[in-house]
């Protein structure tokens, strides 16, 4: 494949769901937060679908479906609730061996805060593979969906867009990384998956979706070598 203009290959890792184990943990706070504050209101089934979108607007989803209302302040108690808890989450088994393994410059591009980011890269000890190649959706115009947040890793990193390659766990980050022109591949093997999502991500734009980080390295260098990834 071509490696863009500079000759510079990237891989680029959405952080929760890919880097850590994340989502799972995230999704049972908002859940909880939530029905602390609406006793009678069927939350779940409203909020996992919206995993993916930045909190703040989770928490409008959630609020519009259900006819109910947050105040400014319910809304960064409820960040900080559940950013304090997906901190902690475990890496993606396989993760670190992974990463360790692909030969390519890496970033990380995240719909969540930069500190918090920062803190679970220096935490996990995967700074080591980004440095600070690291992009968040609160230095951009516009969070995923929105291509923002990759197109400015790859015109900081000096890579044409079809020369990066993203690894995201949602639609949402799927859809954004598919509108910044770059090949993305699913991953459903955290802790939050289900089988819809192989559709689901497909559906938005993942030329292939894998279960198991391990086979993240060969899959990559198909990519590097063909630039081609409809694997089935």
């Amino acid at each position: 494949m071509s490696d863009g203009v500079n000759g510079k290959s990237v891989l680029i890792c959405d952080c929760d769901g890919v880097l850590i184990d994340s989502e799972a943990v995230a999704a049972r706070m908002l859940v909880a937060e939530l029905e602390a504050r609406w006793p009678d209101a069927d939350v779940e089934p409203v909020v996992l679908p919206l995993l993916g979108l930045r909190i703040e607007r989770v928490l409008a989803g959630a609020a519009a479906k259900l006819g109910r209302t947050l105040t400014p302040g319910d809304i960064e108690a409820i960040r900080r609730a559940v950013e304090g808890a997906a901190k902690d989450a475990p890496m993606v088994d396989g993760i670190e061996e992974a990463l360790a393994q692909v030969n390519l410059t890496k970033a990380c591009a995240s719909n969540s805060y930069t500190d918090y980011v920062e803190a679970v890269l220096a935490r996990t000890g995967l700074v080591r593979f980004f440095g600070d190649r690291v992009f968040c959706a609160d230095n951009v115009e516009l969070p995923k969906p929105a291509p923002d947040v990759y197109l400015a890793a790859a015109r900081t990193l000096g890579a044409a867009p079809e020369a990066c390659l993203v690894i995201e766990d949602s639609v949402t980050g799927v859809t954004a990384a598919n509108a910044a022109g770059m090949t993305v591949l699913g991953f459903i093997g955290g802790g939050h998956a289900t089988s819809a999502q192989i559709d689901a991500l497909r559906g938005v734009g993942a030329r292939h979706v894998f279960d198991d980080m391990r086979s993240l390295p060969a899959l990559v260098e198909h990519w590097r070598m063909s630039g081609a990834l409809n694997l089935h």
